[in-house]
């Protein structure tokens, strides 16, 4: 059965890929000229790849917006040393290797928390659940919102109610499953979900803009994001594609225009969050109150 966030939509926007400073003000230009609410904001080159100037630069914008601004953390599989292994235009999977990588991890966390950063962007289910119990504990602020990345998605019912256990606020289920198997995600969990309407080429490349009406009616509580199928992979991102950065995310917001009148022709509008909307669902949790001590 369709849930809703507590503010009683059923749906908001999410632009991914949403790399610094500079890609966010053109996001945010262009969602006000095509008229679209914009809820949430996500970038996934890692905080990393970010000084500090531009993450506090960054909070502050989407802060003065009223918009979620979410950052990837830490190392990842296909960066790793073992990246050799993949041939080109696979996708390995994102989780950490060992115990410093870990670490890396969670010294992003605390570095994008420390700048003002609200919500993590994680790839390693250890890392996941590393956060929540530090989260639990008092370690880091109550309110940090811990969202699961598309490359770490679970795709079956038991999987994801793991993962919302684990301590994710919203989950990136995978894009690639029909409106019937997502249901069965949603009848599952009672966190929120993310989920690309139309994906990059390494996570399939698919564009389901008619199916949109159906996943709001069934999936929600639900944010619906935008890649672009052709388009070049930006990550991670620096000056050298400081040009394509802007000019792709601000074609996701003009798909997310697109889909944005679908909807409206569909009757759901309505259905739609109020912009700056940011109360989240009360998730299921494991006991994360048992000491652990996987990093220093």
């Amino acid at each position: 059965m369709t849930q809703t966030f507590p503010d009683g939509g059923a749906f908001r926007f999410e632009i991914p890929s949403v790399e610094g400073p500079k890609p966010l003000e053109a996001v945010l230009s262009a969602a006000n000229t095509y008229g679209v609410p914009l809820h949430r904001v996500s970038q996934g080159s890692g905080d990393a790849m970010l000084d500090d100037h531009h993450i506090t630069d960054m909070v502050s914008i989407c802060r003065e917006a009223a918009v979620e601004l979410c950052l990837f953390l830490g190392p990842r599989g296909n960066w790793d040393i073992g990246g050799s292994a993949f041939r080109p235009g696979s996708v390995p999977p994102l989780n950490v290797s060992g115990k410093s990588h870990l670490q890396f991890s969670i010294d992003d966390a605390l570095r994008a928390i420390e700048l003002g950063v609200p919500c993590l962007l994680v790839g390693d289910t250890g890392v996941l659940w590393t956060l929540h119990e530090m989260r639990v504990r008092g370690e880091i602020p109550p309110d940090i919102r811990l969202k699961v990345s598309a490359l770490a998605g679970p795709s079956n019912p038991a999987s994801v109610s793991v993962m919302e256990k684990l301590g994710a606020d919203s989950i990136n289920v995978p894009g690639g499953l029909t409106v019937d198997q997502l249901a069965e995600l949603r009848a599952a969990s009672g966190a929120a979900f993310d989920i690309y309407l139309e994906s990059p080429a390494n996570l399939g490349g698919f564009v389901r803009v008619h199916e949109a009406a159906d996943i709001v009616r069934r999936v929600g509580p639900v944010y619906l994001k935008f890649g672009l199928r052709n388009a070049p992979d930006i990550y991670p991102v620096g000056l050298h594609l400081a040009g394509p950065a802007v000019t792709l995310a601000e074609e996701r917001v003009r798909r997310a225009h697109l889909v944005l009148e679908a909807l409206t022709r569909a009757g759901l509008r309505d259905r739609m969050s109020r912009a700056g909307s940011q109360s989240m669902p009360k998730p299921k949790r494991f006991d994360a109150t048992s000491p652990t001590q996987h990093v220093a």
